[in-house]
């Protein structure tokens, strides 16, 4: 039975001695980003997070043992990508019984982060609903549920480009998961920062972040404090030329009947494809960006005890 998720020593000490920690999902890693990306977006995330005085804890699943920290063998079977299942917070249990590796969504790494006791969680983008499509059924990633019961502040460039923003936002609503910009006011579209949807909170600080997350729990809320920031604005790319490499990408996915948990990293190799190269860098930029706020925000939190 799971007492508890395996910690790093690293991540161990950082704990124990009140020092800041930021969880990393490992999907974006070992399926989401193609070798040598997933190699440099694994790098600058966590000199980011080092730079800031906090400590990096990449979570998964480790030949059945659930993870926060990965020694350097395992990170490197990780970043190869070959035989690392993705795994969400319901596969999590299966992992284990069968002894295998798996690669954590934002899902599953909220859950891990909430056995562990780790407050923050750095990601890319969330996911979301999925834009409908003729004969495909509703399409729902998980993210948005475990956002819901998971009191984890998370740092992302809003939801990735190719889903239906609109309908993840209220969703995020129904669901009662505070969103907060982080000096936007608008929910970022993951390659883009503008989309038209408003935020209904506006911070200009990850200690105002910090606050906030704690009078969240002070309220006894069990849910997650969303923080969304735009990508950099150097790498940030146009919501028209994006919106027409996702149209192009879904229909990719279409004609190859690719759907489920395929679906995501298929159309962001598409997108990849359709802009030239140019989403891969915005991809590992925001997740450098966004490393660097979360471990701000972990900061501002141990500060505040």
């Amino acid at each position: 039975m799971l007492k508890a998720v395996h910690l790093h020593p690293e991540v161990a000490a950082a704990l124990r001695d009140g020092r800041a920690v930021v969880a990393l999902e490992s999907s974006v890693l070992a399926q989401g980003l193609p070798e040598p990306s997933n190699r440099e977006a694994d790098r600058r995330m966590r000199a980011a997070i080092r730079a800031r005085g906090a400590v990096p804890a990449i979570t998964a699943v480790v030949r059945g043992v659930p993870a926060a920290g990965l020694d350097d063998a395992d990170l490197e079977r990780f970043l190869a990508r070959s035989g690392i299942a993705k795994v969400s917070a319901r596969d999590i249990p299966w992992s284990m019984v069968r002894g295998s590796d798996g690669a954590t969504t934002v899902a599953a790494a909220l859950c891990l982060c909430g056995r562990a006791g780790l407050p923050v969680l750095a990601t890319g983008g969330i996911g979301g609903v999925h834009r409908v499509s003729p004969g495909v059924a509703f399409d729902e990633s998980a993210d948005l549920l475990e956002l819901s019961r998971s009191s984890v502040v998370t740092v992302c460039a809003g939801a990735k480009s190719i889903l239906d923003l609109r309908a993840t936002v209220e969703r995020l609503e129904t669901l009662g998961v505070t969103v907060v910009g982080f000096r936007t006011d608008e929910f970022p579209g993951f390659f883009t920062a503008h989309t038209g949807l408003p935020v209904s909170a506006v911070a200009d600080s990850a200690g105002d972040i910090a606050a906030a997350f704690l009078a969240n729990r002070a309220l006894g809320r069990p849910g997650a404090l969303l923080v969304v920031q735009p990508p950099p604005a150097a790498m940030a790319l146009d919501t028209r030329l994006v919106e027409e490499a996702v149209s192009q990408a879904l229909a990719a996915a279409s004609s190859a009947g690719i759907s489920g948990a395929r679906l995501t990293p298929f159309l962001l190799t598409e997108v990849e494809r359709a802009t030239g190269g140019r989403s891969l860098a915005a991809n590992i930029a925001m997740l450098e960006a966004n490393a660097a706020l979360a471990a701000e925000i972990a900061v501002a939190l141990t500060d505040s005890r």
